[in-house]
């Protein structure tokens, strides 16, 4: 029925949304259909994941139901949490970098001031992820390397230039709403 195929599709995507089990009930309150005819279709989406063999599977599980990935690609997970975990900035970067960006360009002794610890770490994690660059010496005793972002910092963040980055008045908006 091509009723069937839209509620379904819905299931489908309130199932991919959640990321972790939905009770029939949290699905009857969003798409107001009867437990009997949720149950019924998930059911058959079921037994059609099942079917098809695909990389997804969808599961009652805990009380509800819940897409998953299947076991069968297990080791093509691990690899991919093992590449993706260890791109993630830890907080440490992320400041370090949201000071470098703002403050360009920037000594370390700078950011360390700004932030209150060392930063050998967090500087050495993003110049190797090419989020930062040395843009020269700074006219000072010692003459210490000057930071600044790279391309890659403003693609990383889906930025075309610097002057997309959010101003301290974006910030004051966002609080206040």
């Amino acid at each position: 029925m091509m009723e069937d195929r839209g509620n379904k599709a819905v299931l489908e995507v309130l199932l991919f949304l959640s990321g972790e089990p939905i009770t029939l009930p949290s699905i009857k309150d969003v798409t107001e259909l009867p437990e009997s005819e949720i149950k019924r279709l998930m059911d058959e989406l079921i037994a059609q994941y099942k079917e098809r063999n695909t990389g997804l599977l969808i599961v009652e599980i805990a009380n509800g139901y819940q897409m998953v990935t299947n076991p069968e690609y297990a080791e093509w997970v691990r690899k991919f949490k093992k590449i993706h975990m260890s791109s993630r900035l830890s907080l440490p970067a992320l400041e370090t970098l949201a000071i470098i960006a703002y403050k360009q360009p920037i000594i370390r002794a700078e950011i360390e001031q700004l932030r209150g610890v060392n930063s050998d770490s967090a500087i050495r994690t993003l110049l190797e992820r090419r989020l930062i660059k040395v843009m020269g010496r700074k006219e000072a005793p010692g003459r210490p390397f000057l930071y600044g972002t790279t391309k890659e910092f403003l693609h990383y963040f889906g930025l075309k230039d610097l002057t997309e980055l959010p101003t301290l008045k974006d910030f004051v908006r966002e609080e206040a709403a």
